[in-house]
């Protein structure tokens, strides 16, 4: 080899050196960034040339950038994503039920709230509150039948009770309404995110045509892109040869290379109840996990079981009520009233007229007999009948078992989603010690192209004292 060929070597080991610094410093430039996968520059020993010694090496070149990734981790990152979401998503929808019920499971309440209590709910003042004080007001009622202070105590207790159920199912109702508003923004949020994914693959195709290397910040981009949208939805990742990625959900592929074939939309599918489809398409999605399921699943279970429960509590409160009341006779001998109206805990409300009138509340069982008190006293004992429409439970077991059920469905919620967090974080963990960023690594690595890029310079220079003697001999 010549002086002049070695002069190539030092230069083109000067610029592997520089590459390598240059991919370190990148590396720590981006050691908070999220998503971010290391880099590292592939170096390889240059051709060797023929000498009369044999094969010689003209020292080494850089090949090219590759990033550290675990395609299997990544697959189970975006799996794991999904059920995260669907668990946080459903949390919250709980969460906000239980603040709609206003009452907690808490079996250390006592003294006024002791009959609520013994149904496994207190703490608060709602609805299993106002219905032990209803029941008492009639107890109260009974032992002075022809008290007007008594009624009218009996008709505040009435009315608070109403009121109590009409707040609660508005709050379901409402929770309803928001959680159909989640789902919508989920979906138009799963829109932008596919749209991004399918720009990223434009952009990676471009970059990485005609070249061997690799996009690797862009596709650390999309890998971000595609587990933001897993959090929102379940998606099928497939890998094509030009670097790009499609995306399905449920079998149905939405974004193929740099085109969106289709987006979701959220539909009414009856009742109010909204669900998942493709926009142009029009298929219905089953989409398993990610938030969206999380929200249809708290929705259309527990949030409409309580509804539901609480509807017929109220129903069965106002037919049991009615039918006893109806027969009895008020002060002045009116019968036929009903205690309450309405059909269900949206309605329910005191009989105007009653409320009006509290002299007409029908606590007598004999015409006439204003001192009777056997109504009332049937109306009392309401409280403690097991009742068929209750599957055989009283008004305050029932209600007991509905907040119940909401506290372990809640729960159990919570507990699935902290395993779940534990999983995904072993995962992260994982990718990090394969793509993380370590700062004592590539300091490491920076100061060894740092040296061997001192290392070039240096012989360079000494190839140029060589140059200059054999200049020299001339002269």
């Amino acid at each position: 080899m010549s002086l002049f060929g070695a002069l190539s070597l030092a230069t083109r080991s000067l610029q592997t050196q520089r590459n390598g610094t240059e991919v370190a410093g990148h590396n720590l430039a981006n050691v908070n960034t999220k998503g971010y996968s290391r880099q590292r520059v592939a170096i390889e020993t240059a051709l060797a040339v023929p000498t009369e010694l044999g094969p010689m090496g003209t020292g080494a070149d850089a090949v090219g950038i590759y990033q550290l990734r675990d395609a299997l981790v990544d697959r189970q990152i975006v799996n794991e994503t999904s059920v995260r979401g669907a668990y946080e998503s459903r949390q919250r929808a709980l969460q906000f039920g239980q603040a709609a019920l206003g009452q907690q499971i808490d079996r250390q309440a006592t003294g006024a709230e002791g009959a609520a209590a013994a149904s496994g709910v207190g703490g608060q003042h709602g609805i299993a509150e106002d219905m032990s004080s209803l029941f008492s007001a009639m107890q109260s009622l009974s032992t002075s039948p022809t008290s007007v202070s008594e009624r009218q105590v009996l008709v505040i207790k009435a009315q608070s009770l109403a009121t109590q159920f009409n707040q609660v199912s508005d709050r379901l109702d409402s929770l309803r309404t928001s959680l159909n508003e989640s789902l919508a923004s989920d979906v138009e949020q799963a829109n932008i995110a596919l749209t991004d994914i399918a720009k990223l693959n434009e952009q990676i195709i471009a970059a990485e045509l005609g070249t061997t290397g690799k996009a690797n910040d862009l596709r650390d981009i999309r890998q971000k892109r595609i587990e933001d949208l897993a959090t929102l939805v379940r998606v099928e990742t497939t890998a094509n040869s030009n670097g790009s990625v499609d995306i399905a959900i449920d079998g149905v592929t939405l974004v193929t290379g740099p085109n969106v074939d289709d987006t979701l939309e959220a539909y009414d599918a009856g009742g109010g109840q909204f669900l998942v489809r493709t926009l142009t398409g029009g298929t219905a999605l089953n989409i398993t996990s990610g938030s969206m399921q999380g929200t249809i699943d708290a929705r259309d279970t527990e949030l409409l079981s309580i509804q539901t429960d609480l509807d017929t509590l109220a129903g069965t409160l106002i037919s049991e009520v009615n039918t006893v009341h109806s027969a009895g006779f008020g002060l002045s001998g009116t019968t036929g009233e009903d205690f309450f109206t309405g059909t269900d805990a949206s309605d329910i409300a005191m009989n105007g007229t009653l409320a009006g009138n509290p002299s007409m509340i029908q606590a007598s069982g004999v015409s006439g007999a204003v001192g009777d008190n056997s109504v009332i006293v049937q109306m009392a004992q309401l409280a403690d009948k097991q009742h068929g429409a209750l599957i055989n439970q009283t008004f305050l077991e029932s209600y007991g078992q509905t907040v119940v059920a909401m506290g372990q469905a809640l729960n159990g919620t919570n507990t699935q989603l902290a395993n779940q967090q534990i999983v995904e974080s072993m995962l992260l963990r994982q990718r990090d010690s394969v793509s993380g960023v370590s700062l004592d690594e590539e300091m490491t690595d920076l100061i060894k192209f740092q040296r061997g890029f001192e290392a070039s310079a240096k012989l360079i220079t000494t190839i140029d004292e060589m140059l200059e003697i054999v200049m020299n001999l001339k002269r």
